[in-house]
C-alpha cells in the first residue's frame, strides 16, 4: 500500500475517531501493527489554531511516519489554509473529512453533508491540493441515503482533483452507525478509478478483514470502533493475511500491561487531571466482557486520581489471573 512517496508497512490503516485516536492511541495501535494511524478530525476555522485541545490534536512528536491529519470544513479557502498550516507543523499527508455523520458537523454543511454538493467537493479538493505539495486523502461515506448512493461519482472528482487515496465507509449518512455496513458499492469505486482504495465499516475480524478485501478489491482495510479496547487486532489481522491462521489471542498479562503503558501515556499527554478522564473510557473497552467488569467500570469511573486509578486496574487484573479468566471469550464477543 502506497500513498505518495509513502510506503507503507502494510494495507492495516486505523480510522480517524474524535476524541479517541489521539497521539497516544495511534503510537499504540502502529505498535500493534497497524500501517498508518488517521488523527482524529481538526476543524479548519483559523481562530481554533491556538486552542490547546487543537494544539493536542496536531501534536506528533515521536510517532511513527507517515503523519497524516485529518481536517474539517465546508470552505475551500479556509480548508487550503488548515492544511498548509498542518503541513507546516509536520504533516505528511492531509485527509478531508467527508464522512463524519453527527448532526453538530453536517448543519454546518461538513462532513458528509457534503456529499449533497459534488461542485463543492471539486472545488474542495481542488484547493486543497493545490495548497500543499503532500500527498492529500479522502474520507467519504457512500452517499447522503440509501436513495443517493454517489461515491462512485465522488470518487471519480477525487481522482481527478489529485486526491491519492479514498477511504470508503460501507453506510450512507443517513445510516450513521446503525445495520450492517454494505461493500457493493466500495466494489463499485475500486472497479471505476485508478487511485488507492481502502474500505471501512465493521471490520471486526481477521476473516471480516480477509472478507473485504476480497469482496471490494480494496487495497486496504481501515479499522476504527473494534480497535477500542483492541488494538492487538491489527497484529492479528497481519497475521491472517499472510498465513491464513489465527494468531492466539494475547494472555491477561499482557492486557494488563498494554492497557497500563496506554494509560500512563495519556496521563503524560493530557496531564493528570484530564488523563484521569481520557483513560476511563479506554479501560473501559479493554475490560468490556471480562468477569465483574461493570462493576468495576462502575468504581473506575469516581476516581479523582491516578494513584487510585492505576491501583483498581490493577487489583481487577489480579483477580482475572487469580480466577484464571481466560480473553478468549471476550474476543468471541467482539467477533
Amino acid at each position: 500500500m502506497q500513498i505518495g512517496p509513502h510506503k507503507l508497512k502494510n494495507n492495516l490503516i486505523v480510522a480517524p475517531m474524535a476524541g479517541v485516536t489521539d497521539r497516544p492511541f495511534r503510537m499504540l495501535c502502529k505498535r500493534m501493527g497497524a500501517g498508518m494511524a488517521v488523527s482524529e478530525m481538526v476543524a479548519s476555522n483559523s481562530l481554533l489554531y491556538g486552542s490547546e485541545k487543537t494544539k493536542r490534536r496536531a501534536n506528533h512528536e515521536g510517532e511513527v511516519d507517515p503523519i497524516s491529519v485529518q481536517i474539517l470544513g465546508a470552505d475551500p479557502k479556509m480548508l487550503a489554509q488548515a492544511a498548509r498550516h498542518n503541513v507546516e507543523h509536520g504533516a505528511q499527508i492531509i485527509d478531508i473529512n467527508m464522512g463524519c455523520p453527527a448532526k453538530k458537523i453536517c448543519n454546518v454543511m461538513a462532513g458528509s453533508a457534503l456529499l449533497q454538493n459534488e461542485k463543492l467537493v471539486a472545488e474542495i479538493l481542488e484547493a486543497v491540493v493545490g495548497a500543499v505539495d503532500v500527498p492529500v486523502t479522502l474520507k467519504i461515506r457512500t452517499g447522503w441515503d440509501k436513495s443517493n448512493r454517489n461515491a462512485v461519482r465522488i470518487a471519480q472528482i477525487a481522482e481527478n482533483s489529485g486526491i491519492q487515496a479514498l477511504a470508503i465507509h460501507g453506510r450512507t449518512r443517513a445510516c450513521a452507525y446503525t445495520g450492517e455496513a454494505e461493500y457493493d458499492t466500495i466494489r463499485a469505486v475500486k472497479a471505476t478509478v485508478n487511485i488507492p482504495i481502502i474500505a471501512n465499516g465493521d471490520i471486526t475480524t481477521p476473516e471480516k478483514a480477509k472478507f473485504v478485501l476480497e469482496h471490494t478489491g480494496a487495497d486496504a482495510v481501515m479499522i476504527g470502533r473494534a480497535a477500542q479496547g483492541r488494538p492487538w487486532l491489527f497484529r492479528e489481522i497481519a497475521h491472517f493475511i499472510e498465513t491464513g491462521k489465527h494468531l492466539a489471542a494475547p494472555q491477561m498479562e499482557e492486557v494488563q500491561q498494554i492497557l497500563l503503558d496506554h494509560v500512563h501515556e495519556l496521563y503524560a499527554f493530557y496531564g493528570e487531571h484530564t488523563g484521569l478522564r481520557v483513560a476511563r473510557k479506554h479501560i473501559s473497552w479493554y475490560t468490556k466482557g471480562l468477569a465483574g467488569s461493570a462493576h468495576f467500570r462502575h468504581h473506575m469511573n469516581q476516581l479523582e486520581s491516578i494513584t487510585e486509578q492505576l491501583q483498581v486496574v490493577n487489583d481487577f487484573f489480579g483477580g482475572q489471573l487469580q480466577a484464571g479468566e481466560s480473553l478468549q471469550h471476550v474476543e468471541e464477543m467482539a467477533a
